[in-house]
Protein backbone atom coordinates (compact mmCIF):
# COMPACT_ATOMS: atom_id res chain seq x y z
CA UNK A 1 0.00 0.00 0.00
CA UNK A 2 1.65 3.43 -0.93
CA UNK A 3 1.85 6.62 1.45
CA UNK A 4 -1.79 7.39 2.75
CA UNK A 5 -0.33 10.81 3.00
CA UNK A 6 1.07 11.21 -0.28
CA UNK A 7 -1.05 13.58 -2.88
CA UNK A 8 0.60 12.08 -6.06
CA UNK A 9 0.07 8.91 -8.02
CA UNK A 10 2.59 6.30 -8.40
CA UNK A 11 4.67 6.70 -11.11
CA UNK A 12 4.37 3.08 -12.31
CA UNK A 13 0.40 2.08 -11.71
CA UNK A 14 0.22 -1.15 -10.00
CA UNK A 15 -2.75 -3.05 -12.28
CA UNK A 16 -5.81 -2.30 -9.98
CA UNK A 17 -5.61 1.30 -10.18
CA UNK A 18 -4.98 1.47 -13.64
CA UNK A 19 -8.28 -0.26 -13.95
CA UNK A 20 -10.00 1.96 -11.69
CA UNK A 21 -8.13 4.68 -13.53
CA UNK A 22 -9.42 3.74 -16.45
CA UNK A 23 -13.55 3.25 -15.48
CA UNK A 24 -13.59 6.02 -13.55
CA UNK A 25 -12.71 8.55 -15.89
CA UNK A 26 -15.77 6.44 -18.19
CA UNK A 27 -18.36 7.02 -15.56
CA UNK A 28 -17.61 10.48 -14.84
CA UNK A 29 -18.33 10.99 -18.10
CA UNK A 30 -21.29 8.85 -18.59
CA UNK A 31 -23.17 9.64 -15.10
CA UNK A 32 -24.04 13.13 -16.61
CA UNK A 33 -25.67 11.14 -19.99
CA UNK A 34 -27.64 8.85 -18.07
CA UNK A 35 -28.55 11.35 -15.78
CA UNK A 36 -31.49 12.21 -18.70
CA UNK A 37 -33.13 9.59 -17.29
CA UNK A 38 -35.64 8.97 -14.70
CA UNK A 39 -35.83 5.17 -13.32
CA UNK A 40 -38.66 3.93 -10.96
CA UNK A 41 -37.58 2.19 -8.29
CA UNK A 42 -40.62 0.42 -7.00
CA UNK A 43 -44.07 2.27 -7.57
CA UNK A 44 -43.42 5.60 -5.16
CA UNK A 45 -39.87 6.46 -5.97
CA UNK A 46 -38.08 7.70 -8.98
CA UNK A 47 -33.99 8.40 -9.27
CA UNK A 48 -32.42 9.81 -12.16
CA UNK A 49 -30.50 6.82 -13.57
CA UNK A 50 -26.91 9.13 -13.27
CA UNK A 51 -26.94 7.81 -9.79
CA UNK A 52 -25.56 4.15 -10.67
CA UNK A 53 -22.38 5.52 -12.72
CA UNK A 54 -21.90 8.02 -9.54
CA UNK A 55 -21.97 5.54 -6.87
CA UNK A 56 -19.52 3.47 -8.95
CA UNK A 57 -17.17 6.18 -8.80
CA UNK A 58 -18.25 6.59 -5.43
CA UNK A 59 -17.13 2.58 -5.05
CA UNK A 60 -13.87 3.44 -7.42
CA UNK A 61 -12.71 6.27 -4.91
CA UNK A 62 -13.14 4.20 -2.04
CA UNK A 63 -11.76 1.04 -3.11
CA UNK A 64 -8.60 3.02 -4.34
CA UNK A 65 -8.42 4.44 -1.01
CA UNK A 66 -8.30 1.45 0.98
CA UNK A 67 -6.05 -0.01 -1.33
CA UNK A 68 -3.63 2.18 -2.35
CA UNK A 69 -4.36 5.56 0.42
CA UNK A 70 -6.37 8.36 0.94
CA UNK A 71 -3.69 10.55 -0.97
CA UNK A 72 -3.91 8.66 -4.14
CA UNK A 73 -7.58 8.59 -3.82
CA UNK A 74 -7.94 12.40 -3.58
CA UNK A 75 -5.66 12.67 -6.95
CA UNK A 76 -8.06 10.51 -8.89
CA UNK A 77 -11.41 12.26 -7.81
CA UNK A 78 -8.75 15.64 -8.49
CA UNK A 79 -8.25 14.39 -12.52
CA UNK A 80 -11.61 13.13 -12.59
CA UNK A 81 -12.19 16.59 -13.44
CA UNK A 82 -10.17 16.27 -16.62
CA UNK A 83 -12.25 13.94 -18.35
CA UNK A 84 -15.64 15.91 -17.33
CA UNK A 85 -14.31 19.50 -18.47
CA UNK A 86 -13.52 17.91 -21.55
CA UNK A 87 -16.45 16.25 -22.14
CA UNK A 88 -18.51 19.51 -21.62
CA UNK A 89 -16.21 21.37 -24.17
CA UNK A 90 -16.50 18.80 -26.80
CA UNK A 91 -20.27 18.59 -25.96
CA UNK A 92 -20.58 22.43 -26.51
CA UNK A 93 -18.53 22.37 -29.64
CA UNK A 94 -20.54 19.89 -31.06
CA UNK A 95 -24.04 21.29 -30.25
CA UNK A 96 -22.58 24.30 -31.99
CA UNK A 97 -21.54 22.78 -35.20
CA UNK A 98 -24.37 22.83 -37.95
CA UNK A 99 -26.27 19.80 -38.36
CA UNK A 100 -25.86 17.46 -41.64
CA UNK A 101 -29.15 18.76 -43.60
CA UNK A 102 -29.45 14.76 -43.89
CA UNK A 103 -29.71 14.05 -40.38
CA UNK A 104 -33.30 12.99 -39.35
CA UNK A 105 -34.62 16.13 -37.93
CA UNK A 106 -36.05 14.15 -35.00
CA UNK A 107 -33.28 12.78 -34.48
CA UNK A 108 -31.50 15.90 -34.12
CA UNK A 109 -34.14 17.56 -31.87
CA UNK A 110 -33.16 14.23 -29.67
CA UNK A 111 -29.59 14.32 -29.53
CA UNK A 112 -30.10 17.67 -28.48
CA UNK A 113 -32.71 17.43 -25.88
CA UNK A 114 -30.61 14.94 -24.43
CA UNK A 115 -26.98 16.72 -24.33
CA UNK A 116 -28.00 19.84 -24.23
CA UNK A 117 -27.48 21.43 -20.39
CA UNK A 118 -27.81 24.80 -18.99
CA UNK A 119 -24.68 26.71 -17.51
CA UNK A 120 -26.37 26.48 -14.41
CA UNK A 121 -26.82 22.86 -13.94
CA UNK A 122 -22.93 22.06 -15.51
CA UNK A 123 -22.03 24.16 -12.61
CA UNK A 124 -24.21 22.53 -10.11
CA UNK A 125 -22.70 18.90 -11.51
CA UNK A 126 -19.36 19.47 -11.37
CA UNK A 127 -19.43 21.39 -7.32
CA UNK A 128 -21.53 18.61 -6.34
CA UNK A 129 -19.15 15.80 -7.74
CA UNK A 130 -15.90 17.38 -6.47
CA UNK A 131 -17.47 17.85 -3.29
CA UNK A 132 -19.11 14.78 -2.38
CA UNK A 133 -16.35 12.74 -3.78
CA UNK A 134 -13.41 14.42 -1.49
CA UNK A 135 -16.24 14.12 1.61
CA UNK A 136 -16.36 10.40 0.41
CA UNK A 137 -12.39 9.38 0.56
CA UNK A 138 -12.18 11.50 3.51
CA UNK A 139 -15.19 9.78 5.62
CA UNK A 140 -13.94 6.33 4.00
CA UNK A 141 -10.59 6.59 5.30
CA UNK A 142 -11.05 8.70 8.63
CA UNK A 143 -12.95 5.78 9.47
CA UNK A 144 -10.38 2.94 9.18
CA UNK A 145 -8.62 3.15 12.02
CA UNK A 146 -11.69 3.19 14.14
CA UNK A 147 -13.54 0.01 12.14
CA UNK A 148 -10.47 -2.03 11.26
CA UNK A 149 -9.65 -3.78 7.89
CA UNK A 150 -11.36 -6.65 8.01
CA UNK A 151 -14.05 -6.93 4.95
CA UNK A 152 -17.06 -6.56 7.61
CA UNK A 153 -15.16 -3.07 8.15
CA UNK A 154 -15.05 -2.08 4.77
CA UNK A 155 -18.85 -3.15 4.10
CA UNK A 156 -20.02 -0.64 6.56
CA UNK A 157 -16.99 2.75 5.98
CA UNK A 158 -18.18 1.98 2.60
CA UNK A 159 -21.90 2.46 3.60
CA UNK A 160 -21.45 5.29 5.84
CA UNK A 161 -19.21 7.33 3.44
CA UNK A 162 -21.09 7.08 0.63
CA UNK A 163 -24.77 7.78 2.31
CA UNK A 164 -23.11 10.75 3.50
CA UNK A 165 -21.59 12.01 0.86
CA UNK A 166 -24.52 11.25 -1.42
CA UNK A 167 -26.75 13.47 1.24
CA UNK A 168 -24.37 16.42 0.10
CA UNK A 169 -24.10 16.27 -3.43
CA UNK A 170 -27.95 15.87 -3.53
CA UNK A 171 -27.81 19.15 -1.31
CA UNK A 172 -25.45 20.85 -3.67
CA UNK A 173 -26.58 19.63 -6.94
CA UNK A 174 -30.70 20.37 -6.47
CA UNK A 175 -30.11 23.77 -4.56
CA UNK A 176 -27.85 25.29 -7.31
CA UNK A 177 -29.40 23.92 -10.03
CA UNK A 178 -33.18 24.31 -9.01
CA UNK A 179 -32.94 27.09 -6.40
CA UNK A 180 -35.86 29.68 -7.30
CA UNK A 181 -36.80 27.78 -10.62
CA UNK A 182 -39.33 25.03 -8.87
CA UNK A 183 -40.05 24.12 -5.03
CA UNK A 184 -37.29 21.33 -4.38
CA UNK A 185 -38.34 20.19 -1.21
CA UNK A 186 -39.87 16.55 -3.05
CA UNK A 187 -37.12 16.36 -5.44
CA UNK A 188 -34.40 16.63 -2.96
CA UNK A 189 -36.05 14.13 -0.18
CA UNK A 190 -36.77 11.81 -2.62
CA UNK A 191 -33.30 11.92 -4.51
CA UNK A 192 -31.54 11.90 -0.85
CA UNK A 193 -33.64 8.91 0.25
CA UNK A 194 -32.97 6.79 -2.66
CA UNK A 195 -29.12 7.92 -3.10
CA UNK A 196 -29.08 6.63 0.56
CA UNK A 197 -30.99 2.93 0.39
CA UNK A 198 -28.44 2.10 -2.69
CA UNK A 199 -25.63 3.31 -0.61
CA UNK A 200 -26.50 0.87 2.34
CA UNK A 201 -27.89 -1.89 0.01
CA UNK A 202 -25.60 -1.86 -2.68
CA UNK A 203 -22.44 0.19 -2.31
CA UNK A 204 -20.86 -2.15 0.63
CA UNK A 205 -20.95 -5.26 -2.17
CA UNK A 206 -19.49 -2.88 -4.81
CA UNK A 207 -16.22 -2.07 -2.60
CA UNK A 208 -16.02 -5.56 -1.00
CA UNK A 209 -15.58 -6.95 -4.69
CA UNK A 210 -14.03 -4.23 -5.90
CA UNK A 211 -11.26 -4.38 -3.42
CA UNK A 212 -11.37 -7.97 -4.03
CA UNK A 213 -10.47 -7.79 -7.53
CA UNK A 214 -7.75 -5.29 -7.10
CA UNK A 215 -5.72 -6.94 -4.36
CA UNK A 216 -5.98 -10.44 -6.80
CA UNK A 217 -4.34 -8.09 -9.90
CA UNK A 218 -2.19 -6.72 -8.18
CA UNK A 219 -1.05 -10.05 -6.34
CA UNK A 220 -0.62 -11.63 -10.01
CA UNK A 221 1.79 -9.21 -10.93
CA UNK A 222 3.91 -8.10 -7.46
CA UNK A 223 1.69 -4.63 -7.59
Amino acid sequence: MTDTTSTALPRTLSPSLFLFTIVYGGMVVLAGVLGNKQVALGDWLAVEAGIFAFLLLVALSSATAELHGQGTANRLVLWGFVPLVIAIMLTGLVLALPASPKMDPKILSSFHTVLEQSPRLMAAGIVAYGTSQFLNVTIFSKLRGREGAGAGALAIRGAIASALSQIVDTLLFVTIAFYGVFPIANLMGGQMLAKVALSVLVIPFVITGLVALGRNLDAKTGG
